[in-house]
């Protein structure tokens, strides 16, 4: 279908579904605060679709063309929410939940605020350690909260840092300019203090804002991809931490080299490529799990 807007808690979500109407409901949810029309999305989306899936991709709050949003106990957590409510209202019943880097964060609570939702969860580069966590606080917060406080909701509308920055999100959206007026400086700089405590690096959260004991919580067939050995924003450690909590979870071994997330960085750099190109390379994995298919070269059973 072509893109289409939602209203989702006062804000609209772009969004599009690729593949047969009949097709088995798929969501992916990229990284960072990356379109869904970034490079290396559609063509996953695509190779799903080929594969009979129907596919959701969406413009999260904060990201490409929908409305920002700024509000709850983290990004992931008010982003998690907008899917849910999203699903609800297009009528989607079941959906296999998956995503990448910043948007396994967001699979994962996605799938604990609504496990009615979700029938299977895939989640590959997942952040988590110390360097990753904090170099996010950086990336996400630490810079609101200097430019709030130093300039005010218009110092925000002026930071620059690439794809997804403020200023990016006012001049695509111009209603993004009003609601971040409308949100006042008080209530920007509260919710940025809420969001810093995800990306505040803890021994019982193997990611952002996510502790310990909820994982016991996920009870549907999950695939974690392993992350690559030189993987300094989504390290090995961290997949393996994710996949020894969740009960039954399958673990294997990335279809990308190990350096692909650094290789794809220099790519991107160098205007040569895209973060997220390698990902069309898990389609085979993805379908073969959502066929409940056994793949994979490694497994490793949870608790």
């Amino acid at each position: 279908m072509a893109e289409a807007e939602i209203e989702i808690n006062g804000g609209i979500v772009v969004y599009e579904l690729i593949g047969p109407d009949d097709g088995e409901n798929v969501v992916i949810t990229p990284g960072g605060r990356f379109s869904k029309d970034y490079g290396g999305v559609h063509e996953l989306a695509n190779a799903l679709a080929d594969g009979g899936k129907r596919v959701l991709l969406w413009d999260r709050p904060n990201c490409g063309r929908s409305d920002i949003q700024v509000y709850g106990q983290s990004e992931s957590h008010m982003r998690a929410e907008t899917l849910g409510l999203m699903c609800q209202q297009l009528g989607i019943e079941k959906i296999v939940a998956t995503g990448g880097s910043g948007g396994a964060r967001d699979t994962i609570v996605f799938t604990l605020m609504f496990p009615e939702l979700v029938t299977r969860m895939a989640v590959w580069s997942i952040v988590g350690g110390n360097y990753s966590v904090m170099s996010l606080a950086g990336v996400y917060i630490l810079n609101e909260l200097r430019a709030i406080r130093s300039g005010g909701i218009e110092a925000v509308m002026q930071l620059q840092g690439g794809a997804g920055s403020w200023s990016d999100l006012v001049a695509v959206n111009p209603r993004n300019k009003d609601r971040l007026l409308a949100i006042g400086p008080e209530k920007f700089e509260a919710v940025m203090t809420t969001w810093l405590e995800a990306f505040t690096p803890k021994p019982t959260e193997p990611i952002p804002g996510v502790p310990d004991s909820e994982f016991a919580k996920i009870k549907v067939p999950t695939l974690i991809v392993r992350g690559g050995e030189k993987d300094y924003d989504h390290p090995k450690r961290t997949s393996l931490d994710v996949a020894s909590l969740i009960k039954d979870s399958r673990l294997i071994e990335p279809p990308w080299p190990e350096d692909a997330w650094e290789q794809a960085a220099k790519a991107t750099a160098a205007g040569t490529g895209w973060l997220f190109d390698p990902w069309v390379q898990a389609a085979p994995a993805l379908l073969d799990f959502m066929a409940g298919k056994p793949g994979g070269v490694a497994t490793f059973a949870g608790q």
